[in-house]
């Protein structure tokens, strides 16, 4: 049943099923979906609100998504990211216990043309912060960016329900990388381009810390 207020697009609902039949099935990975990487132009444009283009295509593609960003692995992975240009993203992330960027856990869950807003941050570190960030469709690359610490997040969930909702800290980071895809835009957009580093030589020198403090003052760049 499709619970959105829109009419299912045959074309897109028919593409984006082929896309799905073919990813179901394979033996080595059912439902594990190709990653789009930077330069692909459907990274660079806006995606359309979904108002139900997909009908029942939708709970498919939601749950290749997941599988995808499990697969991967990552905590969040936008549409645009597999190459659908609709505002629908999935989140989750398992959390680590005590880390500093307040990396506390976020459970499995759909975003559906989101938005979010920062919001005044009461934390002595500030209303801004920054660390090392990462996309599924920048492989292999990591930069420092600064983000809102504190964000209200609206928009609605696969069912249609209003979101309305404050997130702090990690999941609030998450929740604005994979809006910032919605929107046509990579996370380097806002990085300190100084601070680029592969993958490895993250873990070879900036490994020590997940603040990059170390990593500021070696490579020349700004924390704000």
């Amino acid at each position: 049943m499709n619970v959105w207020s829109g009419e299912v697009g045959p074309a897109l609902a028919d593409a984006v099923a082929d896309l799905l039949d073919v990813a179901f099935g394979r033996e080595d990975a059912p439902g594990v979906l190709p990653i789009v990487q930077a330069g692909d132009p459907v990274l660079r444009s806006p995606a359309a609100p979904y108002v139900g283009q997909l009908g029942d295509q939708l709970p498919r593609l939601l749950e290749a998504m997941r599988r995808t960003m499990r697969a991967a692995p990552g905590v969040g992975l936008a549409a645009p990211q597999v190459g659908i240009g609709l505002a629908l993203a999935v989140c989750e992330d398992a959390g680590i216990p005590g880390d500093e960027r307040e990396r506390t856990p976020l459970p499995y869950r759909v975003l559906v043309n989101p938005r979010y807003e920062a919001m005044a941050d009461d934390d002595p570190a500030g209303s801004r912060v920054a660390f090392y960030e990462g996309c599924l469709s920048v492989d292999g690359w990591q930069a420092v960016v600064a983000r809102p610490r504190r964000v209200r997040l609206t928009g609605q969930d696969e069912t249609g329900a209003d979101l309305d909702e404050v997130l702090v800290g990690w999941p609030a980071r998450i929740v604005q990388h994979e809006t910032d895809h919605l929107r046509g835009e990579l996370y380097l957009d806002r990085a300190q381009t100084r601070s680029l580093t592969s993958n490895a030589n993250l873990a070879r020198f900036w490994s020590a810390s997940p603040h990059p403090a170390a990593a500021a003052a070696a490579l020349g760049f700004t924390l704000s």
